[in-house]
């Protein structure tokens, strides 16, 4: 159910797909037995790699999708991708895949959600330390307020964004998010959530909540921010879903572990957004499946 590709996210007309600085993905498809093949057609024996299965949609209710995605040099923003669409990178320079959720019923919530993404793209490869990324998620934080400040009168004065996502290094992940976008880790054993959700406690028998403690921008007045970032081993065969909460509000933690667990990476995006759809498909629905290849 998935494209291989070599350059482009192929958006429906309408979407915006840019490159930025980074590393460029591999001129073919990875298979899961770890050959990786050059642009000449040879292959590249036991390299390790990542691979990036990714999709977004505005789901059945709203009118225009306010979710970003960045991989690596890639990113995507208010496109529609019922199509999971792959990238594969070699393992090694920084490579960074987030999601960015605008804030529901502000105004500019794509508009914010994109120039995070953007600029995640620019400084993915060097995201080196923990450190690093703390600093790119606080400037992160002050590029929303500045572009809203611009105009204090106008509609995207209190714009913001949520982030999730993960820096994958050669034998690490420092995974980090603000807000409640989530990170998983996806072994066959089941499903283990390692972000943190900046949400308050829910009420008795409430599985979800819309609010959010702190967001990138948000407040007309700049409200700094406390990202969340932790590093974690890496190993090949590792699996992560980075993914907004169109998905995980919907649709049950279980019911997620056992579509990845069943299918592979392509399939197993396109059936998460089949079942948020079937639930309804209440919000904007953007996923990334990563997964560390080769020997």
């Amino acid at each position: 159910m998935s494209d291989h590709l070599t350059g482009t996210l192929n958006p429906a007309p309408g979407g915006k797909v840019k490159r930025g600085a980074g590393p460029a993905p591999l001129t073919r498809g990875a298979r899961d037995g770890g050959q990786v093949y050059n642009g000449s057609g040879g292959r590249w024996h036991s390299m390790q790699y990542v691979a990036v299965t990714a999709l977004s949609h505005p789901g059945l209710l709203r009118r225009r999708n306010e979710d970003s995605l960045v991989v690596g040099p890639w990113t995507l923003c208010a496109t529609v991708t019922e199509n999971a669409q792959t990238l594969v990178f070699p393992l090694g320079t920084p490579l960074v895949v987030a999601v960015a959720d605008g804030l529901g019923g502000h105004p500019g919530g794509d508009v914010a959600s994109a120039l995070v993404v953007r600029r995640l793209a620019g400084l993915g490869s060097a995201l080196a330390t923990e450190d690093d990324v703390h600093d790119a998620l606080t400037a992160c934080n002050r590029a929303v307020y500045r572009t809203a400040g611009e105009d204090p009168g106008s509609e995207l004065a209190a714009m913001g964004t949520t982030v999730a996502g993960a820096v994958v290094r050669g034998d690490s992940a420092m995974v980090f998010n603000v807000g409640d976008s989530r990170v998983f880790a996806a072994p066959p054993e089941g499903l283990r959530q390692v972000s943190l959700d900046d949400s308050p406690p829910l009420e008795p028998g409430r599985r979800t909540t819309s609010i959010v403690t702190q967001c990138l921008g948000g407040t007309r007045t700049y409200r700094a921010v406390r990202p969340h970032v932790t590093t974690l081993p890496l190993s090949p065969g590792d699996r992560w879903l980075i993914c907004t909460d169109g998905l995980t509000d919907p649709v049950p933690e279980d019911e997620i572990a056992d579509v990845l667990r069943t299918h592979d990476d392509g399939r197993a995006a396109f059936e998460l957004w089949k079942a948020a759809m079937a639930a309804g498909g209440p919000d904007n629905v953007t996923l990334a499946i990563v997964r560390v290849g080769g020997d």
